[in-house]
């Protein structure tokens, strides 16, 4: 069997016929490579793989030692000293060193051919123990400013080590106090400063590894100095009963302890205040502190304070006149402070504040502006105005800062930062509510006015002294007029709702009015006819205002009529056997902000009246009825407009009540997520519509005699 020996031999013998070749340049850096005990070094030569390989390589230690050899199509030869701590890279012809000892100091080398050429390269590698067992030590912790030394000494295990002192995270150079001496591996400070008791660490450093000490932090003792006196408040003059307070500040470790003099005699407080209660004049003078530290054996005194004390008058006046107190008025601190328990808008004004003493007198002023409002929001203008004629409003508001209006026209915003509204050439389709909203950009309040009407004529009505106006005739609100025979006759075709209908009508209402007049004259008769299509013969009633007219029927004669008499009348047909079924409420908006939004919600048949959850709705400055009462309108939305909203209809023999719509309101000091919801699937909901459709039915047939 062949030994290592023998098969180096044989490569020996291989590299040293070849002939012929080219001799290349070095392929390994010039530079020593640096690496620790345990470690591994990368040989990386300067080749670049290419396709075609290297015909062999050979890697030696101190030249006589064979680290590997290869040769193309054969078995690598590695030496046993090195089996299983190198990895070998045949493309560039590198090589990796594991677990480094000291004794793999020394030359390493390397033999290729590669394409016909010769290479070879020459490299020394150094190998070092890490840094270790870094301590640093102390001549003294507990030192005296300006009169100690320290010394620091830092010790370390392991070869070719290099000392740097850091000072918190400064780096320590040599000065007139500071030495560094034995290689930096100690440090002297003289005359130590307050300013030196940062933590001491010392780094440690070898070609291989860093290491830096634990931190030593010194003790040092000063002061005290930059002694300061502060008085409080920071005035050399005081009223009698005024309460004083001086505080004395010094830098000094340990902390320093105090006197105090008033014109040099000694006080009998201590501490680094001092507190006068109640002056009187007998505690004018000069006052100073001095401060001493137990360690250093030094003290220091303040600059002298002067403190006199007088007695001041003060007198306060309110727009010239001398200020009246009033129940959210108080003064106090001698008459030095006024303090408004709450403001109002009559506290707005300019006080004045005058102050004299037996030497002198002074005096300031200060304007007091409350923002207040908006309220008592009106709009002035006419309520009636002649087609093609121009319409001119105004609104006001009590508020400061002045107001900025929007204006709505029945519910729908129109015209926003004017507090006027004017349109010119008006049309009949201008009659309507008009609405004005004020906002506080301060107060950030709302308010709006009541509901302004206004009705657009065709003509002058030439209506004289003591006639009535305001009489509006409507068959279930929405009218469609035709003249004719001297009466006037309103028409509505009742059965467009989604109802379902058992039987013909009822239909083709007629409302009419003889004789007809756009005014009446106070005293004057008129005649009032319903007559509708159905069968069977339906139950005729009408309203004034809302309210029934019990007695009414289909026939109304008004006689001798008076200004009570004024209003809306409506017609209303009621057939036995028609069945109202889905009615369905909805709304326009999901997006909802208190003092903001408007809501309009639809029912789907004319509504004989609305609930907000048990109460009944009715009209006012916010809400409208508009559509047969099948509208309602909400402006000026706030937070106790939630609902939860529905629309009951009925007749003799049906009724219904809508779904619920729930209405989520952001404002101010909350918010909730804007969104409407049906409620009819809650228990709750159940409950009330069921008991709304018995007590209205119960209450409808009583009051029939059913």
């Amino acid at each position: 069997m062949e030994t290592f020996s023998d098969v180096l031999v044989i490569y020996f013998f291989i590299f040293g016929s070849i002939s012929g070749f080219t001799e290349g340049v070095g392929v390994l850096p010039d530079d020593r490579l640096n690496a620790a005990v345990g470690g591994t070094v990368m040989f990386t030569t300067t080749l670049s793989p290419s396709e075609k390989p290297f015909s062999s390589v050979n890697w030696s230690f101190n030249v006589s030692t064979t680290i590997i050899i290869f040769v193309i199509n054969a078995e690598n030869i590695i030496g046993p000293e090195y089996e299983g701590r190198i990895t070998f890279f045949p493309s560039t012809a590198s090589l990796e060193l594991r677990s480094l000892t000291l004794d793999d100091t020394g030359e390493y080398g390397v033999n290729a051919v590669h394409d016909g050429t010769l290479l070879n390269g020459r490299t020394t590698l150094v190998i070092y123990e890490k840094v270790s067992n870094v301590l640093v030590t102390s001549s003294s912790t507990d030192l005296v400013e300006f009169s100690g030394s320290v010394s620091l000494s830092c010790s370390a295990s392991g070869p070719s080590l290099s000392f740097l002192w850091l000072n918190g995270s400064s780096e320590v150079t040599a000065s007139d106090r500071v030495q560094l001496t034995d290689g930096d591996s100690s440090l002297t400070i003289v005359n130590v400063t307050h300013f030196d008791q940062r933590p001491f660490r010392c780094r440690v450093s070898n070609p291989v590894s860093t290491v830096t000490s634990d931190p030593v932090n010194l003790s040092i003792s000063y002061g005290p100095e930059n002694i300061n006196l502060i008085l409080s408040p920071s005035q050399g003059y005081f009223a009698v009963g005024s309460d004083i307070s001086l505080t004395c500040s010094v830098g000094s470790r340990p902390p320093a302890q105090f006197k105090w003099f008033l014109n040099g005699d000694q006080l009998l407080d201590t501490g680094s205040e001092l507190r006068l209660m109640n002056v009187q004049m007998s505690n004018s003078g000069n006052y100073s502190c001095q401060a001493s530290n137990n360690k250093t054996l030094r003290s220091q005194t303040s600059e002298p304070s002067a403190i006199t004390v007088l007695v001041f008058k003060r007198n306060w006046m309110k727009d010239g006149s001398d200020l009246t107190l009033t129940d959210n008025m108080i003064l106090s601190d001698n008459n030095r402070v006024l303090t408004f328990d709450t403001v109002s808008r009559k506290d707005n004004g300019e006080y004045f504040c005058q102050i004299s003493n037996p030497i002198s007198s002074d005096g300031a002023k200060y304007i007091m502006t409350v923002n207040y409002g908006p309220e008592n929001v009106q709009i002035k203008g006419p309520n009636k105005v002649n087609i093609k004629g121009t319409l001119k409003l105004t609104c006001s508001a009590e508020s400061t800062p002045t107001a900025r209006f929007t204006w709505f026209f029945n519910g729908t915003e129109i015209l926003t930062n004017s507090a006027e509204y004017i349109k010119e050439e008006v049309e009949l389709s201008d009659s309507g509510n008009y609405t004005c909203q004020a906002w506080n950009n301060i107060t950030e309040r709302t308010s709006s006015s009541v509901v302004h009407g206004l009705t657009v004529t065709e003509k002058s009505s030439g209506c004289a002294a003591g006639c009535i106006a305001g009489i509006v005739i409507a068959c279930c609100v929405i009218v469609a007029a035709a003249v004719g025979g001297g009466c006037y006759i309103y028409k509505k075709k009742f059965n467009k709702n989604p109802q379902k209908q058992n039987t013909d009508g009822p239909e083709n209402i007629h409302l009419t009015q003889c004789p007809y007049q756009e005014y009446y004259d106070e005293g004057s008769d008129m005649n009032l006819i319903c007559s509708v299509d159905s069968g069977p013969v339906p139950e005729i009633k009408l309203f004034l205002n809302r309210g029934l007219l019990s007695d009414a029927g289909s026939k109304l004669r008004l006689v001798n009529v008076q200004k009570s008499h004024r209003g809306n009348y409506i017609c209303q047909a009621l057939n036995s056997r028609t069945e109202i079924s889905s009615v369905v409420l909805t709304a326009n908006t999901t997006d909802l902000s208190e003092f903001n939004s408007c809501i309009r919600l639809s029912c789907s048949s004319p509504s004989f009246f609305w609930l907000n959850s048990s109460s009944e709705v009715t009209a006012n400055a916010r809400v409208q009825f508009t559509d047969e009462d099948a509208t309602l309108t909400i402006i000026n939305i706030t937070r106790y407009d939630q609902g939860p909203f529905m629309c009951y209809v009925f007749n003799n023999f049906s009724n219904d009540i809508s779904n619920l719509v729930k209405l989520s309101i952001s404002y101010e000091d909350g918010a909730f997520d804007v969104a409407l919801r049906d409620q009819d699937e809650t228990e709750m909901g159940r409950r009330r519509v069921a008991w709304m459709k018995v007590r209205k039915k119960e209450e409808h047939l009583d009051s029939h005699g059913g």
